[in-house]
């Protein structure tokens, strides 16, 4: 298992639940409103009056057979907008939990 961590401009939201149920991620937990500012390049998404767009955040576990297939997703997604950025991170879990 992963965990999958996704930031991005809020405009993918709906592209990105939707790639999520596509794929069988059924759980997830999304933060719809996050600030930030890339490591490469791109604008700060602020809420501010100077930099008025927002980011919002998901974190889902993923089965590893799907990790590939909702990258590549991802990566399509931020390849057709990349100015309004997208990032995902993983993390390979335990199997020990709740």
């Amino acid at each position: 298992m992963k965990a999958v961590m996704i930031t991005f401009d809020q405009a993918h939201y709906e592209r990105i639940v939707d790639v999520l149920d596509r794929l069988n991620c059924r759980g997830y937990t999304s933060w719809p409103q996050v600030t930030g500012r890339g490591s490469v390049d791109g604008e700060p998404h602020h809420g501010s009056h100077a930099w008025p767009s927002m980011n919002s955040a998901i974190l889902t576990v993923v089965p590893d057979e799907r990790v590939a297939s909702l990258l590549a997703r991802l990566r399509a997604f931020d390849a057709e907008s990349p100015r309004l950025g997208l990032r995902a991170f993983t993390w390979t879990l335990d199997s020990e939990g709740v």
